[in-house]
């Protein structure tokens, strides 16, 4: 079931709570949708009545605070707490209460925009990450977006430390700037050594550097991924590259690449205009990857990134 958008949670609510819902012993799954908890009470009851709960998925929800957490840690039974995706958190203490009681469980973690009132969001990042390494051991899915350089650093130490369970891996680094560029260097650089041997997913978004990312490719020569996707905001060719160490070593079973080329800039605005160019329009180099039976898909279709093919993902995960 999935429960999002507070105006209906009332209704959603007083359903759950009822004796007579016939999903008390059938419900196992509950994914918990861009809801914002301020002022949400009795989730504790809610959890308590379903007895036959496996999953509990928290995506994009809001007010992640003290209240919220104290519902949810003091049940007296276990809360799977399978996905936990952040785009806005007020507390730090609050996410490492709620880590350090079902962290175990969680599998699937991601964190985007995000505001972390009281800390700078470097610093809070940064927490979040250490967290997330310290108490969540069975990631299999990660997906950390637009972080600065300073970041970086914990973010591959998390990589590495849930490598041998990762599955999904997508790192966005962020738009143009200098500390992001930064970091998309820093990536290339030391993600190909860190990364497990075989991996169904993984999705990179940053702003290429040619070589940078011929380092990438000649450290991750002996790793297959299933499906491979490249976002590029930078000005380098990246097809020739991806043919020489991608396709003609058949390390990759569907790819793929959608180019950002910077169009104009006005004086007038802080926004980047792109116009954007997806491999799968290119016909004459879809054939040729055919040859090596690589299926290039169109990037949009592929990524899981965006909110309703991560809503899509994760009920599929159930």
């Amino acid at each position: 079931m999935v429960l999002g958008h507070n105006k209906r949670f009332p209704l959603y609510q007083s359903l759950l709570l009822s004796k007579d819902y016939n999903c008390l012993n059938t419900l196992n799954t509950i994914v918990l949708y861009s809801i914002n908890f301020n002022d949400i009470n009795n989730l504790d009851k809610i959890f308590e009545q379903l007895n036959v709960l496996e999953s509990v998925h928290i995506i994009y929800c809001s007010s992640l605070n003290t209240s919220f957490t104290q519902q949810i840690i003091n049940l007296t039974k276990p809360l799977k707490l399978k996905s936990l995706f952040i785009n806005e958190v007020s507390q730090i203490e609050s996410l490492q209460l709620l880590l350090q009681k079902y962290g175990n469980y969680l599998e699937n973690f991601g964190f985007g925009f995000g505001v972390g009132y009281g800390l700078s969001l470097t610093l809070f990042r940064q927490q979040l990450l250490e967290l997330i390494s310290k108490y969540c051991k069975n990631i299999k899915f990660l997906d950390i977006f637009e972080f600065e350089d300073q970041v970086t650093y914990s973010a591959l130490n998390l990589i590495e430390d849930i490598k041998q369970n990762i599955n999904y891996l997508s790192i966005n680094v962020g738009p143009i700037s200098t500390s992001y560029y930064k970091s998309g260097s820093i990536i290339l650089r030391n993600l190909g050594q860190i990364l497990p041997l075989e991996l169904d997913y993984l999705s990179l978004t940053l702003n290429v550097d040619i070589t940078d990312f011929e380092i990438f490719l000649k450290n991750s020569q002996n790793i297959f991924i299933n499906k491979l996707l490249i976002n590029n905001y930078g000005v380098h060719e990246i097809l020739p590259y991806i043919k020489k160490y991608i396709m003609k070593e058949k390390r990759v079973k569907y790819l793929a690449i959608s180019d950002a080329i910077y169009s104009k800039y006005t004086c007038f605005s802080d926004k980047y205009y792109f116009e954007y160019k997806d491999l799968f329009s290119l016909k004459d180099e879809v054939k040729e990857f055919e040859l090596y039976n690589i299926k290039i898909q169109k990037y949009d279709d592929l990524v899981i990134s965006s909110r309703l093919n991560l809503l899509n993902f994760i009920k599929r995960l159930d």
